[in-house]
């Protein structure tokens, strides 16, 4: 593309990395016969006594979190252990057999348990785990479909869609470099062997795009002209700014000077020798060989079973059974009703023109635009000391675990401000990280609903609520979904008015756009991926009701296309959570408490929306009977 991209096009699941699934983007390889072991033992799990349901659940879900953690190391460091720093992940044909085989084991285990004989988090916990080991061999089942010969290369944690404009090692490994740690010399020499395995990672996930692209199981072409470029700053051969040599450039005091020399010294080798030549051969063979070969048409439904695949998709994204249609009618009525309050905004600002013109004014005029990163930096964190104090008039408990401000990597250039977890154990805090390499994709009057939705009461308070929850297993402790996670973001920039913010038309008008841009989304998603729209169509779209410029809603329409579903799950989510305070609201009425009930919604870790569901009507039973008493 030739236009310039709006960081917030670059959004997804992956780099919340809130992000929407068990798992991040996951790069490399790990231990031989860990998959094996841990296997056999949530087979064993399936012939244990019936008479301790509660107990077996709770073997298969320490099981469980052991086995994710040392199959995926890379998550497993952004999590905060750090027993696997010196692995990645194996993406070779017979571990991805072994997941496949995992995930249906797993599921087999917890619907072995008895769910009758459960009560309270353990039922809630039964729930989660068999909705998520469901949809994993189901999205199996659909991928091995696809390949061509015996050896299926793919599991729903190797999807050959996963590499693409908005998710890839591109993106994955300098993220990486700052989640793990780097406290001693041992930890170099992890991190030094975890780089040293990158070549035969990325060779890997070469041969599943290979399959792939052999089976015609491709992502649009229009929407990965950029993937190439990406990879700029992970090939520089100026190490100083080489994002994979920063922490090289700054040792710790127990490390001695002699022992900085020399891992400095094998970090510079191994990165001209070992990590860029590998890395430019993969760019090599995006650029030459897999991006020609991508297909042409646009939506999800036009791949093999493509239909059942986007209907996997919505379900990943929006944990609900909504169907395409139901979205796209729900979309088009969201989009109709912002649309009024946007033109009431505009009318309170006492600007009399269009909702397009209203959108460039508050666009172009320089009293909305920051001079330097500083100066967003500062007034983000001015927000953050205005909000924090206000926490309490809307929950009872709040999370321990501390969260900064601070500015996005120079390399990540335009990607969207975004969240970035804590560690799990409060050893690491979790972080908002400002795109301030793009001042003019974000003006003032967006701070506000930015804020509220990366940091507090957003991402960082729901997360870090959920990791300190002793009384749920650390699988639900990090588990997320996009319908949970992006659905409480959102709710949480309507919550801006309670917490002292929008006190101005502009900014409420900012909240406003952003609201109408995920409604938007419901309707351009399943529109092109159910109902032949032209990319074209969803840009004009986008355009008209969102308000965005065209270059951001080329950026979005692309990312839909990579992404199917996924920009589905904000609106969706939102909706139930604000029909649950509503319906909490009637059933309790003068007892109803806000506070109780938004720990409610958050005191159990994210949840797919239908558990949700379970969870608010329990909450509403136990607070009818104790103000009854």
């Amino acid at each position: 593309m030739t236009k310039a991209v709006n960081p917030r096009a670059q959004e997804n699941e992956g780099r919340h990395r809130c992000r929407t699934r068990f798992l991040p983007f996951l790069v490399a390889s790990v231990m031989a016969g860990c998959l094996h072991s841990i296997t056999a033992e949530a087979a064993d799990l399936t012939a244990e006594v019936r008479g301790a349901p509660a107990l077996t659940l709770q073997k298969l879900l320490d099981s469980e979190w052991e086995w994710r953690l040392a199959q995926f190391p890379e998550y497993a460091t952004t999590v905060g252990d750090h027993r696997y720093d010196d692995r990645v992940t194996d993406c070779s044909a017979t571990a991805v057999a072994a997941r496949r085989e995992h995930h249906r084991t797993l599921l087999a285990a917890v619907r072995s348990i008895d769910r009758t004989d459960l009560q309270g988090e353990e039922r809630v916990s039964w729930e989660v785990l068999e909705f998520s080991a469901e949809l994993s061999v189901r999205e199996d089942e659909l991928l091995m479909s696809q390949a061509r010969g015996n050896a299926a290369p793919w599991s729903s944690d190797d999807s050959p869609l996963r590499i693409n404009q908005m998710s890839g090692p591109q993106f994955s490994w300098p993220q990486l470099v700052r989640a793990t740690r780097f406290q001693n010399e041992e930890d170099y020499r992890h991190y030094l062997a975890r780089l040293k395995a990158l070549p035969q990672n990325l060779k890997q996930i070469q041969a599943q795009l290979e399959a792939g692209r052999t089976a015609g199981w491709m992502p649009p072409k229009v929407a990965l002209q950029r993937l190439p470029d990406q990879f700029a700053s992970l090939l520089s051969s100026e190490l100083a700014h080489h994002p994979l040599f920063a922490p090289f450039l700054d040792f710790p005091s127990d490390v001695s000077a002699e022992a900085r020399a020399d891992l400095r010294q094998e970090g510079e080798t191994t990165l001209r020798e070992v990590v860029i030549p590998a890395i430019q051969d993969f760019r090599d063979y995006l650029s030459a060989t897999w991006i020609p070969a991508a297909r042409e048409s646009l939506g999800a439904d036009r791949l093999p079973r493509g239909a059942e695949y986007y209907a996997l998709s919505l379900r990943r994204s929006t944990t609900t059974s909504m169907s395409a249609q139901q979205i796209h009618d729900l979309g088009l009525k969201e989009v109709a009703r912002i649309d009024e309050e946007l033109r009431a905004v505009m009318k309170d600002a006492g600007f009399l023109g269009t909702l397009a013109e209203f959108r460039t004014f508050l666009r172009t005029d320089p009293r909305f635009q920051y001079k330097t990163g500083e100066e967003e930096l500062v007034a983000l964190r001015d927000i953050a000391k205005r909000v924090d104090p206000l926490l309490p008039t809307l929950f009872v408990e709040l999370p321990r675990l501390p969260y900064g401000v601070r500015a996005m990597a120079a390399e990540e250039g335009n990607n969207a401000p975004h969240y970035i977890r804590g560690a799990i154990d409060g050893s690491r805090a979790g972080y908002f990280e400002a795109n301030v390499n793009n001042l003019a994709a974000w003006p003032r009057w967006t701070m506000d609903s930015l804020f509220l939705h990366e940091a507090v009461p957003g991402h960082h308070l729901q997360i870090a609520r959920a990791q300190e929850i002793p009384s749920i297993p650390k699988l639900r402790r990090a588990y997320s979904n996009a319908g949970y996670a992006e659905g409480w973001g959102l709710y949480a920039e309507g919550l801006g008015k309670e917490l002292g913010l929008y006190a101005d038309p502009y900014s409420r008008f900012g909240r406003l756009t952003l609201e109408a841009h995920r409604a938007a989304r419901l309707v351009v998603d399943t529109g092109l991926h159910s109902k032949a729209w032209s990319r074209e169509q969803a840009i004009d779209f986008l355009i008209e009701h969102a308000q965005l410029e065209r270059g951001f809603a080329e950026a979005e329409v692309d990312r839909y296309l990579v992404l199917p579903g996924q920009a589905t799950a904000y609106k969706i989510g939102e909706l139930r959570i604000i029909a649950l305070r509503e319906r909490s609201r009637t059933l309790l009425g003068a007892h109803f408490d806000i506070r109780r009930f938004h720990n409610a919604v958050i005191d159990h870790g994210a949840l797919p929306l239908t558990v949700l569901d379970e969870v608010i009507d329990d909450w509403i039973r136990k607070e009818r009977l104790n103000t009854s008493n």
